[in-house]
């Protein structure tokens, strides 16, 4: 296991939100932050502060991207036509990672992000073991028939935690589903609210 994945919740207790609704999140019992100095008061945060905090919440809830990665999506979604914020988010539920999380084969990004990495995951039958593979509509998943049966995929298939949203279909018994198309901000589902407008602002700046 990462390390990124073993301190996930040290993310939720830093930036001081459920970032993936979990009840196991130990925010849910201890809102101040980890270390010995969690519990400090903190001061007024100053704008820089409130984008920086926007970032890092998104960075964290896609698996915590690194900030080069990160930074070209948003460069990318500059490049791009229309709303930067929309795009910003198209991007990055379009990562084969976030799919295979949105479809419930994982219960975490994190889990998602190994899973794809260890090859059970194809897309349009073709093996691919890249997380950041970025998914086009119609694209169809599948985990492949040897994993089909693996206990933690089943186990998140059948997790009544989250729902799988509009923008995608899945037949979980199959273990197959097909991205339908982009979404909106409005449409992912996130257990908090994140706000792609202040990260914009942050690159920006």
């Amino acid at each position: 296991m990462t390390k990124r994945a073993e301190s996930k919740y040290k993310i939720n207790r830093r930036l001081g939100a459920n970032l993936w609704g979990r009840a196991k999140s130990p925010v849910n019992k201890r809102e101040y932050g980890p270390g010995q100095h969690g519990q400090r008061r903190k001061g007024k945060p100053t704008d820089f502060g409130i984008q920086l905090m926007a970032k890092q919440k998104l960075k964290g809830y896609y698996g915590n991207i690194g900030e080069k990665a990160f930074r070209k999506y948003y460069e990318e979604a500059v490049r791009r036509k229309g709303d930067t914020s929309e795009n910003l988010i198209e991007l990055l539920e379009r990562r084969l990672d976030a799919v295979v999380y949105r479809m419930k084969f994982a219960v975490t990004p994190f889990a998602s992000r190994q899973f794809v990495n260890h090859g059970h995951v194809t897309v349009n039958g073709k093996k691919l073991n890249i997380p950041s593979y970025i998914v086009k509509d119609n694209d169809v998943i599948e985990v492949k028939e040897t994993s089909k049966q693996l206990a933690a995929v089943l186990d998140a298939s059948q997790s009544g935690e989250r729902e799988v949203p509009e923008y995608i279909e899945v037949d979980h018994r199959a273990m197959k589903g097909k991205y339908l198309r982009a979404p909106k901000l409005s449409d992912v589902p996130y257990p908090v609210q994140m706000e792609p407008n202040l990260v914009v602002e942050f690159y920006s700046r």
